[in-house]
């Protein structure tokens, strides 16, 4: 028996790519003759990581397909060539609207990717999302198989390696760090971390910047309106680094005061998971998965007030006692995610998944 994974790009440093790396090597370790499968692969990956869907063998009835959703490709209207068992990775579609006025081809992929979403609901054995949030939009979405929850698969040992000396020297000078880690796109809603920031640096704490740590690739036009709001506001000691090495991104995390998440869109948010890995303590909007990521943990915003934000970083990095307890929280809520847990919830679940077939 095989088991193949497939999705549409495999890429460096992506969560889903990442996921389905991660799981590869499991699934190995289980025992099964294993292998990605996508239409473009990153050529910065190692060499045997992935293959490009046309070498993917053909598979019988007693193979097992398991496919990553995450954005619109024309690998959602070909799962009825799979003749066997077929299970999705649901990491969630970005609502096309957040994209509409910076990029009309993220625009369109993410609008297909929901409406590939729904022309799936009936076309697979089962299901397993990445979080609550996502398990709940296939439901509303009107998907009848069985639905389990797995969180992403982190090997958090990579975290443990070096990070780059020169960002640790550059960031360690006696200033507050206000972190965020993900790509520079509209839904993340950059512009409200920067007005935040900018309410914490104007009336509590002139010594502090900004860190917004993510690629910016094919959304130059947003990132540019960032910037215009930044100079608007005339607010100093925002830091874009643009592509980042792992090695950097581990300092900016091994450097960072408060983790500060205004995201409007998530379906899982690996960074808030990185930064519980570090004793990064976190303060996040409650919106879509994070509340799921969170369970609890940090401090969680109903609304986006930058005064109260402000004033949330404040308590932060002045009250010890709050953040011990906040980060004593975030410690065991990371239990929830650590390789062990995971991985072996992922081996419970395929092995239920492989007796409902048979």
């Amino acid at each position: 028996m095989r088991v193949v994974q497939l999705l549409s790009t495999l890429s460096f440093g992506d969560a889903v790519s990442n996921d389905a790396i991660a799981l590869k090597k499991l699934l190995s370790q289980m025992g099964f003759s294993t292998g990605i499968y996508a239409e473009n692969v990153d050529r910065r990956l190692p060499r045997g990581t992935g293959q490009r869907v046309e070498e993917m063998p053909p598979l019988s009835h007693g193979d097992v397909l398991i496919y990553h959703l995450s954005i619109g490709t024309e690998l959602n209207y070909h799962m009825d060539q799979y003749h066997c068992r077929k299970l999705m990775i649901y990491h969630n579609v970005t609502p096309p609207a957040f994209l509409a006025p910076y990029s009309r081809i993220s625009e369109r992929l993410c609008l297909e990717g929901l409406e590939g979403m729904l022309h799936l609901r009936d076309t697979f054995d089962e299901c397993l999302a990445v979080s609550d949030f996502n398990r709940r939009s296939l439901l509303h979405a009107g998907y009848t198989c069985p639905i389990e929850v797995r969180p992403i698969l982190i090997p958090f040992e990579d975290y443990e390696r070096e990070p780059d000396k020169e960002t640790v020297e550059r960031y360690s000078d006696g200033w507050t760090n206000i972190l965020f880690v993900g790509r520079v796109v509209p839904n993340k809603k950059h512009e409200d971390i920067i007005r935040a920031f900018a309410c914490y640096k104007k009336t509590v704490n002139p010594k502090s910047r900004l860190i917004l740590a993510g690629s910016s690739s094919g959304m130059e036009l947003y990132k540019k309106r960032l910037e215009d709001y930044i100079a608007a506001l005339g607010v100093e000691d925002v830091v874009f680094p643009g592509h980042s090495t792992f090695e950097q991104i581990l300092a900016f995390y091994r450097t960072a005061h408060v983790f500060l998440c205004m995201s409007e869109h998530e379906g899982f948010c690996v960074p808030l998971v990185e930064a519980m890995y570090f004793n990064v303590p976190i303060v996040a909007y409650a919106a879509c998965a994070v509340p799921d990521t969170l369970g609890g943990s940090g401090i969680l915003l109903q609304d986006k007030d930058p005064v109260l934000t402000a004033a949330a970083i404040d308590r932060l990095v002045t009250d010890e006692a709050l953040r011990a307890s906040v980060l004593e929280k975030q410690r065991r809520q990371l239990e929830h995610f650590s390789y062990e847990t995971v991985s072996a919830l992922f081996q419970k679940q395929f092995e239920t998944f492989l007796k409902r077939e048979n």
